[in-house]
């Protein structure tokens, strides 16, 4: 019998649950072990590297099975191993996430991801990021943790925190990233992704951080770069219906989770 905890599409390792079973269950030595898989995508040349060197490889999101497949065509040693900077996997924040969350999940910790904003990163004040969080039993409170940041992070970016455990106040979650925006306490001309910024980012990851904790952790909204006007101006019905979502909090979002991912949302 299956004694692991209910996964997700993404989060499933699929035939290489093995593997998963294999790397360490501390959340500092976790992290240590992804950041020898996985490298960002916006941190290879500084992390020293040629960037040619992951030419044909894609920072699209890949379901944990696959990308431990990926893994492994790359390098077939033991996961714990970490691989040199030119043999890991390209990869964004929602990667090392989704792995971490994979992991805690096989171990039969209670784990989820978080959509929201970091504000550790250069560039927006509030960043689009994405982190995971698990269910601490001997403290009893959910836990952030940050796998992508390494050594070189925290020498870059100045942060005086352990990424095993994010402070709420340097990680926003979606939800409470649009209840501030809505109350004054954030100028929602400060966060964003890129050149986005502004209430229809903050939309964004409201939508996208409810999805996750309903075990959506990518959906249609995903295709928000492709939004054009009037798509991106919020009118007085869309700024109550995303003021009424977020007031369901974490506790509604499984119930919603499917008008989420409907029309008008993609």
């Amino acid at each position: 019998m299956n004694s692991r905890l209910p996964t997700s599409a993404l989060t499933d390792p699929g035939t290489d649950a093995a593997l998963i079973g294999g790397l360490p269950l501390d959340i500092p030595g976790l992290c240590r072990t992804l950041q020898g898989l996985l490298i960002h995508e916006a941190w290879i040349e500084r992390q020293g590297l040629d960037v040619a060197a992951f030419t044909g490889q894609s920072r699209a999101t890949l379901p944990v099975a696959e990308r431990l497949k990926q893994i492994l065509a790359i390098d077939p040693r033991p996961l714990t191993i970490a691989r040199p900077g030119a043999s890991r996997v390209l990869a964004t924040c929602r990667d090392f996430s989704l792995m971490s969350c994979a992991v805690l999940r096989h171990h039969r910790v209670p784990a989820r991801i978080r959509c929201g904003f970091g504000r550790y990163f250069t560039g927006h004040p509030y960043h689009d990021h994405w982190v995971c969080e698990y269910w601490s039993r001997d403290e009893q409170r959910w836990v952030l943790v940050d796998a992508e940041l390494d050594e070189l992070h925290r020498s870059l970016l100045k942060f005086d925190f352990e990424p095993a455990d994010v402070p709420r106040t340097a990680f926003i979650t979606g939800i409470e990233a649009w209840k501030l925006c809505r109350t004054g306490a954030i100028d929602p001309a400060q966060l964003g992704h890129g050149t986005t910024t502004g209430l229809f980012f903050a939309r964004v990851n409201l939508v996208r951080d409810l999805l996750a904790l309903a075990k959506i952790e990518a959906s249609a909204w995903d295709t928000w770069r492709a939004a054009r006007e009037p798509h991106r101006v919020l009118d007085d019905a869309a700024l109550s219906r995303c003021d009424g979502i977020a007031q369901r909090g974490e506790a509604g979002a499984i119930e919603i989770a499917p008008s989420l991912s409907a029309p008008p949302w993609h």
